[in-house]
């Protein structure tokens, strides 16, 4: 299979490239993972990057020009993801949900109506999304989803608590996962709603997590009344419509996730350059060099695999479970890799930012508390792997998880 590009797309990589190293911000290093003082002030930065993007004509490229969009093709849309997650990926991080979730959700599944409203928002920075699946007693499992939602009058009043929920606390709007039905079967019994996250009854609650950031929040609906306007298809609809986005998230995100990781090695190469060891540096080691070589291989299959989910998009088919391989595959890598920076430090591996002495201002020890969340967060390594071994190899349930269902 061929995975070059043609000369004109080529040429747009290189145009935008130009263009968005004239419009990072001053002093931005390519090679240092940037951490913001604050979460509003990542907000914040998001929200502008991001009207820079649809000012200049890279946002939502892809979309038809009437939700906002450019018209252009999705390869295009795979080159500037590609190029800003191995620069500044930090800057699109707050909108992750936003535009691998709700954009595609909004134009596959959306009303007219809902497209026009929220897709222009989305590509000019004004929205924030979250997404709403998880709940402390469905995780990776979102078909046991226990948030009720009573339709009375037009209105849906939904109850209940999410959990898990990234930006939660700087978000517009959220993709919320309910349940109407509680008599039959559990998947049949869901429906997806669009979320306004300034609605009475909302109250988000921020996780400190190891890295000392929040991130993360838990979300509790008491008797929110959200309008049936604001149901995406059908009620009852809700698990096709939550599989399907998840799907096309992971269509398109190991692709991206590559060009961060490769980023990610351009900097593991630079420390092991700076870093030595008995006067040699680090990099001329045996052991480190094929660490190094190892991490770039594992990242180029996750390229790879990202390329081959996105040539079946462009046939025309829907992303299948195949998408649970690169997240495997790009979690677990980059555990790997932030491990093998730490171990290229020796002892200073051990200092975080706030000592005076930590290498490159702490950023591998920030990112190495990070990764640990990666084979959790977006469906648990476990249940991916069993998704892999029944619905792709064919393989029978695992009969364990048959008894306890």
């Amino acid at each position: 299979m061929d995975f070059s590009f043609s000369h004109e797309e080529e040429a747009f990589r290189a145009e935008f490239t130009s263009w968005l190293n004239q419009n990072l911000p001053e002093n931005w290093n390519p090679l240092q993972y940037t951490v913001f003082e604050s979460q509003e002030e990542w907000g914040r930065l998001y929200r502008g990057f991001q009207n820079k993007l649809f000012r200049a004509g890279y946002a939502g490229l892809h979309y038809p020009p009437e939700f906002g969009g450019r018209g252009k093709t999705l390869i295009q849309e795979l080159m500037v993801s590609e190029t800003i997650a191995s620069t500044c990926l930090e800057l699109k991080i707050p909108g992750v949900v936003t535009h691998g979730m709700a954009a595609p959700l909004l134009f596959l599944c959306g009303r007219e109506d809902q497209k026009k409203e929220f897709l222009p928002k989305i590509f000019d920075g004004t929205h924030i999304w979250c997404q709403g699946f998880s709940e402390p007693n469905a995780g990776s499992d979102v078909v046991n989803v226990g948030t009720r939602a009573l339709k009375q009058n037009g209105t849906y009043i939904v109850n209940g608590q999410k959990v898990w929920t990234s930006f939660a606390h700087l978000a517009d709007y959220g993709l919320l996962l309910v349940r109407t039905d509680s008599q039959g079967p559990k998947h049949k019994g869901l429906t997806y709603l669009l979320l306004d996250m300034k609605l009475p009854g909302v109250e988000v609650r921020p996780v400190r997590q190891i890295t000392g950031e929040a991130e993360f929040n838990e979300i509790f609906l008491d008797d929110v009344r959200i309008p049936e306007a604001m149901r995406v298809g059908q009620e009852g609809d809700g698990w096709r419509i939550a599989i399907s986005t998840l799907m096309f998230e992971r269509a398109m995100g190991d692709a991206v996730m590559a060009g961060a990781y490769l980023r990610n090695i351009r900097s593991l190469m630079d420390l092991a350059r700076q870093m030595k060891r008995s006067g040699r540096p680090v990099l001329e080691d045996p052991v480190f060099r094929q660490q190094i070589g190892q991490a770039y291989i594992r990242v180029m299959a996750v390229k790879m695999h990202g390329y081959r989910s996105l040539c079946h998009l462009l046939r025309g088919n829907v992303p299948g479970p195949e998408g649970s391989i690169g997240k495997i595959l790009w979690s677990e890598t980059n555990q790997r890799l932030c491990q093998t920076a730490l171990q290229i430090q020796g002892p200073f591996g051990q200092l975080t930012k706030d000592s005076p002495w930590a290498v490159r201002d702490g950023m591998w020890q920030y990112l190495f508390l990070k990764s640990k969340g990666s084979t959790i967060a977006a469906g648990t390594t476990e249940v991916l792997r069993n998704v892999i071994g029944e619905r792709i190899l064919g393989l029978p349930k695992d009969a364990s998880r048959v008894t306890r269902i």
